[in-house]
């Protein structure tokens, strides 16, 4: 299994044939968007209504998260006979006819075309499905729908397969930003005393001598709070989860989503702890990397 995006787009068309006079084409289209959980939403002709249970509970199969739309189209056969209803067809008219005669100054004869516009008095035959002609439509309607969740699978797939990539590589930069503030940070002791001693001497000037454990303590007063050793240990840690999580091919959207939130901690604790600018910089370029990582990770299932 692969990681899967929760964007795509699928389109599956079938034939129903119910004699040899009549028959049915139809198709299904799934667009699938970003989503905090599974969520299907159908839109299916009312004689087929009953199939919108199994839509839910088969699109739960394939897909773990996103907003699911799927939308099924059935046209009938054109050449198919219109079936009158005649009994209501002569209610209608007798009630026609006498309304018409006790207001016949006040209201124009009804006619022929008015009495067939009148719901229910003629259907077309394709719209009128017995038993076995509609259990006959529901299953081939479930096997599309199968086959279109398989092509939706695979859209979203291969689209999960391209932000992989991006995610990896924006990883990679992660990786090689801490790696530098690591450097950086490994310097801080020396760099911490050169700064204390250069800012004494400007104070106090060059005739006051300070020892060197005095030197000593306050260097390490100012290391112990700008210290970020366990801020690094940290990014690293979940730099390598969330490589391990894309590599598991499973649906790990929420906990990339979570581990983000985790990143942008230690980020931000790096950057508040910081006394030293280039520190800082780098810190505002970890968060940048982690925010476009994060809209990234808003796509994946």
């Amino acid at each position: 299994m692969s990681v899967s995006s929760m964007t795509g787009f699928a389109r599956e068309n079938g034939v129903t044939v119910f004699n040899d006079k009549k028959q049915c084409s139809w198709f299904f289209e799934l667009k699938s968007v970003n989503g905090k959980s599974l969520d299907v939403k159908t839109k299916l002709p009312s004689y087929v209504d009953s199939l919108s249970m199994f839509v839910k509970n088969e699109a739960a199969n394939y897909f773990a998260r996103g907003s699911l739309s799927v939308y099924l189209e059935v046209d009938f056969d054109k050449n198919n006979e219109i079936v009158f209803n005649e009994e209501l067809l002569k209610q209608l008219v007798e009630k026609a006819i006498k309304i018409y005669e006790e207001n016949s100054d006040k209201l124009s004869k009804p006619s022929v075309s008015e009495m067939l516009a009148l719901k229910g008095v003629a259907e077309v035959a394709d719209n009128v499905l017995n038993e076995d002609e509609t259990a006959l439509l529901i299953n081939d309607l479930q096997k599309g729908f199968q086959k279109a969740c398989d092509a939706l699978l695979l859209a979203r797939q291969a689209e999960g397969e391209k932000i992989c990539l991006a995610l990896k590589d924006i990883l990679n930069k992660i990786s090689v930003n801490v790696s530098k503030i690591e450097q950086k940070a490994e310097t801080l002791p020396q760099m911490l005393k050169e700064r204390l001693t250069a800012q004494i001497k400007e104070l106090l000037g060059s005739e006051v001598q300070v020892s060197e454990d005095r030197l000593a303590q306050e260097v390490c007063l100012y290391v112990a709070r700008a210290d970020i050793r366990e801020e690094i240990d940290r990014l690293k840690a979940h730099i390598q989860t969330a490589f391990n999580l894309l590599d598991s091919g499973e649906a790990v959207g929420r906990r990339l989503d979570f581990l983000c939130q985790e990143l942008n901690r230690e980020a931000n604790t790096t950057c508040s702890k910081s006394c030293d600018i280039e520190i800082t910089n780098l810190g505002m370029e970890l968060k940048t990397l982690i925010e476009q990582f994060r809209e990234q990770v808003q796509n994946m299932e």
